[in-house]
């Protein structure tokens, strides 16, 4: 048996990151994971937007500066429209910050903090491992994994994701609520230069976003039913890349595709309990949103780092592990991650209710959000994680 202060299961970007956090601290740490990331030939389909607030922890933890900045595009103005003539526009210029966000590659972030991982001199890495069998006892987590080794710590940490084993095998229930769903992901050259503008449409199909990529470029998620996603990623390149024209306008002019589309189901999902004596979870292992909110990794960052500020401030004597201790890291995200879900939920089914009634309604409400500067405000500050 080998034993640590605390073991990480999953090594995506909140796994990583949290370990990454934790590189000077006292703490033993063993990290398991499967797959460790790669980067694919050209650009990755999966793209994230990442709020100021997250920038700046992945900065405080070395990763932000090593970041190639030749795949990286900031927000500088966001436009969103709805299906009826409302509109909701924001601007980093108007805010008062250098951007509102920054769009970048899942695979460049992962691969960064994979190689921070390499390097660090408190952490343990178990890779090619999946883990077999899990068992909590009074004073630790026992992780048996598939080749037969055992690791023990007063802590285990539940990152592997929505689907996460761990979090089965601990018995916590996962709340889902199927949209019938997905999100359609691709790439895209643009014919004009999109001026770092994000484009966001609400239409009778879904949500649309267009992010803008380095160049000339622009990356898409598409949420809509599921045999409406399914038809689309059947298309040809050209059709489908101008079927995706058409549904924007025609605001950047011809688009030509880049990566295939590819398509994943959409979910809600609610985790009551993110935490349980010798255990916590962090990112998509403790929560699922609608992805028209772009939240979805940010609330998985800063799960990462929460924890992390918790264990390095906790004294040799403590045990991390308690559940008094760790009820506090579930009380800290709580209401954030709530709030989340339930305002993108409800946007959501605002905007695929085919109510005559509610159609007018929801656009006038993002034409007077945009002329009420305390609203507009709020949302601004949220979505730059200021508050």
């Amino acid at each position: 048996m080998q034993h640590f202060d605390l073991i990480i299961v999953g090594g995506g970007l909140a796994g990583a990151s949290l370990a990454v956090a934790l590189r000077n601290s006292r703490l033993r740490i063993a990290l398991v994971e499967t797959r460790p990331p790669q980067r694919p030939e050209g650009w990755d389909a999966r793209i994230y937007a990442i709020s100021p607030a997250n920038a700046e922890f992945l900065d405080g933890i070395g990763v932000w500066k090593h970041l190639d900045p030749a795949r990286v595009a900031p927000i500088s103005a966001m436009q969103i429209r709805g299906d009826a003539g409302g509109s909701l526009e924001f601007s980093a210029f108007q805010t008062g910050v250098p951007d509102l966000g920054t769009i970048l590659e899942s695979s460049l972030m992962a691969c960064e903090l994979w190689e921070n991982l390499k390097r660090q001199a408190n952490l343990q890495l178990f890779v090619g491992q999946r883990p077999a069998a899990l068992e909590f006892r009074e004073e630790a987590a026992l992780l048996r994994l598939e080749d037969g080794q055992v690791l023990a710590a007063p802590l285990l940490v539940g990152a592997d994701g929505r689907d996460s084993w761990v979090r089965e095998s601990a018995g916590l229930s996962a709340i889902n609520s199927h949209y019938g769903e997905k999100g359609v992901v691709a790439n895209f050259s643009t014919e004009k230069n999109h001026r770092n503008i994000a484009w966001q449409w609400f239409r009778d199909d879904g949500v649309l976003a267009w992010l803008p990529l380095p160049g000339n470029r622009i990356s898409i998620v598409w949420s809509t039913p599921d045999e409406a996603a399914d038809a689309l990623c059947a298309l040809p390149a050209e059709a489908f890349a101008q079927r995706v024209a058409e549904a924007g306008g025609h605001v950047l002019g011809a688009l030509e595709l880049v990566t295939p589309p590819a398509a994943f189901p959409l979910r809600l999902m609610r985790v009551p309990e993110v935490v349980a004596p010798r255990l916590a979870l962090v990112g998509d292992a403790g929560h699922g949103i609608h992805p028209l909110s772009g939240h979805g990794i940010n609330l998985g960052f800063q799960d990462a780092r929460e924890l992390a500020d918790r264990l390095l401030a906790a004294g040799p004597w403590e045990d991390i592990g308690q559940l008094r201790f760790l009820q506090g890291y579930q009380r800290a995200r709580r209401e954030e991650i709530h709030l989340l879900q339930t305002t993108t939920d409800t946007l959501r089914r605002l905007f695929a209710s085919r109510s005559p009634v509610l159609r007018p309604l929801r656009n006038l409400g993002l034409g007077l959000t945009d002329r009420l500067p305390v609203a507009k405000s709020f949302l601004v500050r949220y979505a730059l994680g200021a508050i």
